[in-house]
Parts: structure tokens; C-alpha cells; sequence
């Protein structure tokens, strides 16, 4: 098989590959205009013959979509802020400052990273209803506000960061604080975008613990107001992928948006070091 031959059939695979994976999303958005009904049909059509933007003004005037995506954007905002903050200053820190017991401390943090993530929900709302903070949006964004996968990848990328730039700084009198807001964070600026980006969809696409924490319905987010729409309108298909398309949508260009950084970020962290 002569080289152009591979590459043809390499190309072949993935455009094949490509297909299977976008036509779910692509058949959601489709049945998302079609007409109550429509898509009950057997074979299911895959375009609708009559498009309609009802669906849409259903969810919005009737099941206050636009409260729900207010409530994703802001606690994935502010949870995405808070988070690049606290885990590029504790990064840094585990990276390039000397502190007894650093390397042990840094050890215990990759020793959780095994522990999944529901084991300490509970602990979690004791602690988040001690503070008086179940069913506001403090509440639903502590537990995004430090990750150790946060935390580890910016560590890895800060680690490649010369010392020697560093220490001419102090010399030339520079407290830490000036070193990581000056220095360290504009050099840093390829692996914070991929951790905002990281952070901002795992926030918005949340489900279990906005669920928990979040007993008023005015403060659901979009999963868990869809999941509750989806008990009320079971049958309603047109009106789930709707719900589905709203859901999606925002970060799905987000992504697309920032996949250069987020790409270039990962690629780093992960080899320098």
C-alpha cells in the first residue's frame, strides 16, 4: 500500500469516525425544531419537515429556562475565578517555593485523586450545612473552587519556569506577591486557560452536587432543572432535546472557541517538568 493510499484511508476512518460521533448532536438539534410528536414516529425522520421555534419558547416562557442558564452561568463563572486563583497560587507554590513537608503534602494530594468524588459528598454537605450555605450559590461553588488536578497541572507547567528568573527578581527586591502577579501568572497564562476551561464545564455540566446543595428551585442550575423537566414532560421528546440544546450549546462553543489553548495547555502540563 503506497503512502497515499494510507493516508486516504487514514483520512477515511476518522471523517467516518467524525460522522458517528456528531450525528447524535446533530439528530438533537434537528428533532429539537420539529413539532410536538414528530419525532414518535417510526423510522424517526432525521429532519423536520416543518421547522419550529416552540419548543424553545416553551422552555423560556413557561419553564424559566433563562433563570436556570442565568444560575449555570454565574456559579460556573464564579467558580471558574475562584479556581484559578486558588489552585495557580497553590501550583505555584508546591512548584517553586521551599516549605517544610512540600513533597509529603503534594504526595497526600495525588493519594485522593483515587478517592472518588461521591465518597466525600456527604462529609462535604455536613460541612457546606454547618456554614449555613445549603441552597445558595456559595454553597454550590465551594467544592469547585480548588481541584488537585488543578493543582497538579499547573505545578507541572510552573516547574519548567526558570529559577534563575525568579531569583533575579528577588534580588532586585521583589516580594512573592509581585513575583506571582507580575511574573509567574503572564507566564502561566497558557495552562490558566485551560483550567478555566477545565473548571467552566465541569461547573455547568454539573448535576449531583447542585442537586444536593441546591433545595430551592429558583437556584437550579440547567442539568438539574432538565432532569426535573424530564419527569413532567416524559413523553415530550421535542421539548427534552430542546432543554438538551440550551444545555449544550454554551460550552460546546466555549470549547470550540478555546480548543487551540486548551489543546496547548494539556500538551504542556503534561511533558514539562
Amino acid at each position: 500500500m503506497t503512502r497515499r493510499s494510507r493516508t486516504i484511508v487514514v483520512n477515511s476512518l476518522l471523517v467516518i469516525g467524525a460522522v458517528f460521533t456528531a450525528f447524535p448532536l446533530l439528530w438533537m438539534v434537528s428533532v429539537s425544531f420539529m413539532p410536538t410528536g414528530a419525532a414518535s414516529h417510526f423510522p424517526p425522520p432525521l429532519l423536520p419537515d416543518h421547522p419550529t421555534l416552540a419548543n424553545y419558547r416553551e422552555l423560556f416562557a413557561n419553564h424559566s429556562a433563562g433563570r436556570y442558564m442565568a444560575n449555570s452561568a454565574l456559579i460556573a463563572t464564579l467558580a471558574t475565578c475562584i479556581s484559578i486563583v486558588l489552585n495557580t497560587m497553590a501550583g505555584y507554590a508546591f512548584a517553586k517555593l521551599r516549605f517544610a513537608g512540600r513533597e509529603r503534602i503534594f504526595g497526600l494530594l495525588l493519594g485522593a485523586l483515587v478517592i472518588p468524588a461521591q465518597v466525600t459528598m456527604i462529609p462535604l454537605f455536613a460541612i457546606v450545612k454547618s456554614l449555613g450555605l445549603v441552597s445558595t450559590y456559595a454553597g454550590a461553588i465551594i467544592p469547585t473552587m480548588t481541584s488537585i488536578f488543578g493543582i497538579f497541572l499547573v505545578r507541572q507547567y510552573t516547574l519548567a519556569l526558570p529559577d534563575e528568573l525568579l531569583e533575579a527578581a528577588r534580588i532586585d527586591g521583589a516580594g512573592e506577591a509581585r513575583i506571582f502577579v507580575s511574573i509567574v501568572m503572564p507566564l502561566l497564562q497558557p495552562i490558566i486557560v485551560t483550567l478555566a476551561i477545565l473548571t467552566f464545564l465541569a461547573t455547568w455540566n454539573d448535576f449531583m452536587w447542585p442537586l444536593i446543595v441546591l433545595t430551592d428551585q429558583k437556584l437550579h442550575t440547567l442539568p438539574v432543572a432538565l432532569a426535573g423537566l424530564s419527569r413532567e414532560h416524559v413523553q415530550d421528546n421535542e421539548l427534552m432535546m430542546a432543554g438538551s440544546v440550551i444545555t449544550i450549546v454554551p460550552v460546546l462553543i466555549l470549547f470550540l472557541a478555546m480548543q487551540r489553548y486548551y489543546i496547548a495547555g494539556i500538551l504542556a502540563g503534561g511533558v514539562k517538568g
